[in-house]
């Protein structure tokens, strides 16, 4: 499995919610349905008020964010319960969500969902990087560094978390390792 990721942040401050990741009207769509798995990707972010936010996480008319990681403050994902928020950031091709802290379920989501790894941060990033800022992740050594500065950071290690995000998801994480019949 990849272990390292590089590329352009997307920079998001405190309580960050569900509704704002993708708003109730798009939960029609069936992330089992390939189409609508993809369609999901362009509207993830779309929640954001425009006057804080004027970059658009996925730009409009496309599926895929330019943004391949996220960095946010403290309680990313807050609010309802929906695996379809995490869901929808995987599927716009976001990989890695560095926040300071995690509401608990949409943590647990993103593992379960295997489409994101969330990292914790041992300090607040959100206020040192702007949108577009090019950083290397490495998972292995729960680092973030950022490339124009050469400034490391650091988060907590994945542990558990890792193989079942690196398997994609739990329920393939049961099946390859014996816990569930294929």
């Amino acid at each position: 499995m990849k272990s390292v990721f590089t590329g352009p942040v997307y920079v998001v401050r405190d309580n960050i919610d569900t509704d704002q990741i993708i708003p109730a009207q798009y939960l029609t769509l069936v992330p089992t349905i390939a189409a609508e798995y993809e369609k999901l990707g362009s509207f993830a972010l779309i929640g954001l008020p425009d006057a804080q936010y004027p970059a658009r996480f996925v730009k409009a008319g496309q599926l895929d964010s330019e943004y391949p990681i996220i960095v946010a403050g403290k309680n990313f994902g807050c609010g309802s319960s929906r695996e379809h928020a995490p869901i929808a950031l995987g599927s716009a091709g976001c990989r890695v969500v560095l926040a300071e802290s995690f509401a608990r379920i949409f943590f647990r989501n993103s593992v379960a969902t295997g489409e994101l790894y969330p990292c914790e941060m041992t300090g607040r990033l959100c206020d040192t990087l702007k949108t577009g800022d090019v950083v290397t992740v490495d998972l292995d050594a729960a680092t973030v560094k950022v490339e124009a500065t050469g400034k490391i950071f650091s988060f907590k290690p994945l542990g558990d978390v890792r193989p079942v995000v690196d398997a994609g998801g739990l329920f393939n994480y049961a099946r390859q390792s014996g816990m569930m019949s294929a």
